[in-house]
């Protein structure tokens, strides 16, 4: 991937109106289409690309889970979580990527945060926590998107919540400085990270499963959901393979989408 900067002066002019976009070619890593794809931006719920993956290569798909009140707190869009209950990790992937659900994602999050949480902690139902120690649960998951971030090269890159809700943090260095962090990533970044979703991952056949199903339901604590895919790529075009779209009033609207074309494997990724 390194090294790979796309040639601004060959670039067609496609008159984009998003403001940042990437093409790059999955199997090599190579940018063939670059506008701003290297300036760091909020990209909203494509966010969750990043947690569906992290939770799948962490967690497996039967393992439950208890929803914390911090999850089920969390604002709209939502699958209504309830302090207490119990859900199955599949169940809640697929509210997460087909309905985009932000109580999911932070459920998810906590469910493989804590393991890195004091043994007290991790001994203690997520249903019990308090906001404090559900946000350690969270930060502690975020830190394990950023370390596959960093595993990928993506240098631009800081996630700090699961949802991709606009966020800024404070961070101490070592020398005591203190700077200001947003919950950011770069186009051709956001690219890559697609790219090992569908093709590199370990989990890349539960992922693709998981983001190319239309419609899924499941019933739980005596609740029935029906979850239907938001990804209209999908239906669009011809070798459409996976995609995420994703909205925030910072981020404006964002896209991260792979297609199949004679053999090769294409990622864009759109931000604002």
């Amino acid at each position: 991937w390194a090294g790979q900067e796309e040639d601004s002066e060959a670039q067609p002019d496609f008159s984009l109106y998003a403001a940042s976009a990437a093409l790059i070619d999955a199997q090599s890593g190579r940018v063939l289409y670059g506008k701003n794809a290297d300036t760091p931006m909020a990209m909203a719920s494509t966010t969750k690309i990043m947690t569906c993956i992290v939770v799948l290569e962490n967690a497996d798909m039967e393992d439950t889970l208890q929803v914390s009140s911090y999850a089920a707190g969390m604002p709209k869009v939502k699958l209504y979580l309830k302090k207490g209950e119990t859900y199955t990790v599949k169940d809640l992937l697929y509210s997460l990527m087909l309905e985009s659900h932000n109580d999911t994602a932070a459920a998810l999050a906590e469910h493989i945060g804590k393991r890195y949480l004091s043994q007290e902690l991790q001994n203690k139902s997520t249903s019990d926590f308090t906001a404090e120690e559900s946000r350690m649960a969270v930060a502690a998951f975020a830190s394990l998107m950023n370390a596959k971030a960093k595993e990928l090269g993506c240098e631009n890159t800081y996630f700090i919540t699961p949802n991709g809700l606009d966020a800024t943090e404070t961070i101490t260095l070592n020398n005591g400085e203190t700077v200001e962090r947003e919950h950011c990533t770069t186009a051709t970044e956001l690219a890559r990270i697609m790219a090992y979703c569908v093709g590199q991952s370990p989990k890349k056949d539960a992922f693709l499963e998981i983001t190319r199903t239309p419609s899924y339901s499941f019933s739980a604590n005596g609740r029935s959901f029906s979850c239907t895919n938001h990804n209209a790529f999908l239906n669009m075009m011809t070798g459409a393979l996976s995609g995420k779209t994703g909205f925030t009033n910072k981020a404006g609207y964002c896209y991260v989408g792979a297609l199949e074309s004679e053999g090769r494997i294409f990622v864009v990724a759109l931000l604002a």
